[in-house]
């Protein structure tokens, strides 16, 4: 089951798991699932393996989207980004995977965080489709949505998905 909280953003740290043969470092992933208003963020991690739905940000500036994804990486301090990548459904990439990879090198640039692209076909379906018995209005689906899909980008990133 994912959580999905919007109230207030989800508080990540930089934690070591101890074993006994010493401690793990814990990785920690902020992924983006950006679209041309709304881009949905979501938060995991490599040890426990589960995405977490954060927020989602609305603009369509691009220079405004990084200004506000980079006030996310101070509160939240992900080791590195996942974004995901609009693959055509035959496995070619068109003008908005092209748009993506451009992205991933601003953030890259900008933030100096690596950048993992992930193939988000499907993402937005499956999102609705996990909310599809919950209930929630349209409107408030519309508003969730973004963050889900992120969360399932990053949940398959985390599942070893990755481009």
């Amino acid at each position: 089951m994912i959580h999905v909280g919007f109230g207030s953003l989800i508080r990540t740290t930089h934690l070591k798991v101890p074993m006994a043969w010493g401690t793990i470092p814990i990785m920690m992933y902020l992924a983006i699932d950006r679209g041309g208003k709304r881009t949905g963020l979501a938060v995991g991690d490599d040890v426990l393996k589960l995405a977490s739905p954060l927020d989602v940000i609305h603009t369509a500036s691009e220079d405004e989207l990084i200004r506000q994804i980079n006030i996310i990486i101070k509160e939240q301090m992900p080791d590195a980004l996942v974004l995901g990548l609009p693959l055509n459904m035959d496995d070619t990439e068109g003008p908005s995977a092209k748009g993506a990879r451009a992205f991933a090198d601003k953030l890259k640039a900008d933030t100096g965080k690596t950048v993992h692209l992930v193939d988000e076909r499907l993402s937005s379906y499956y999102a609705d489709q996990q909310m599809s018995q919950t209930g929630l209005t349209h409107g408030q689906k519309k508003a969730r949505r973004d963050a889900l899909a992120a969360a399932n980008i990053l949940q398959a990133f985390l599942d070893g998905e990755s481009q």
